[in-house]
């Protein structure tokens, strides 16, 4: 049978390290410290998937102020909670495993920089089995939904963006690797509703374990 995808890019958060529902605690934390509240599937509908600075953007022009000292002292609450509660992606390990034993190029491609990418990593021990082969908000001057990070990290790779499969989440994400060209292999299992990744060149799945099995059959 011939493979239809060369290269599998794998988003992070929610992907391979369960950080959402982490942040979406903290991030209703902090939005009711700033003065706004919403609740979880309302952050999940506007940030999940999207940069840091994007949220922050969109939080000041909301509030009409600069949070930089809220935001600054808040971090390390986050940093305290991923070091302590972050665990990988139930079934992640193996299938990632899998998806390389086959001979598929891999690499990370995440809207969290590329320090957070680094340290959630390599505090699930999946760290090693990517290198140095991880592409971040650093890369990427706009951010999901447009499609400019993944293409970039197929470029890198050597690789034609419509032989790339992408492993996301989020609806952003998903967006993002559709406006590439790609396929998006939208993983359910988390924070994001089933309904809200369904679209064109998209496989929605909820078990980790399929993905290798869903990645060979195209």
């Amino acid at each position: 049978m011939t493979r239809r995808f060369d290269l599998v890019v794998f988003d992070c958060d929610g992907v391979l390290v369960d950080s959402e529902r982490l942040s979406i605690r903290l991030d209703a934390e902090l939005l009711a410290q700033l003065g706004w509240p919403l609740s979880a599937d309302e952050i999940v509908e506007r940030w999940v998937g999207r940069t840091e600075a994007a949220m922050r953007a969109e939080i000041e022009e909301h509030l009409g102020r600069d949070i930089g000292e809220e935001w600054e002292a808040f971090a390390e609450r986050y940093l305290a909670a991923f070091a302590r509660d972050l665990r990988p992606v139930e079934g992640v390990g193996a299938a990632v495993d899998a998806v390389q034993a086959a001979g598929y190029a891999t690499c990370v491609a995440s809207s969290g920089d590329l320090a957070k990418i680094r340290r959630n990593l390599a505090t699930t021990g999946l760290l090693d089995r990517f290198d140095d082969r991880l592409f971040s908000a650093d890369d990427d001057e706009h951010g999901n939904p447009a499609p400019d990070l993944f293409l970039h990290a197929a470029s890198v790779m050597g690789l034609a963006p419509d032989r790339t499969a992408v492993v996301e989440d989020s609806r952003h994400g998903v967006a993002a690797a559709r406006a590439a060209g790609m396929w998006a292999f939208a993983y359910a299992g988390g924070v994001t509703p089933a309904a809200a990744l369904e679209g064109d060149r998209t496989t929605v799945f909820n078990d980790m374990g399929e993905l290798p099995r869903l990645i060979e059959s195209g």
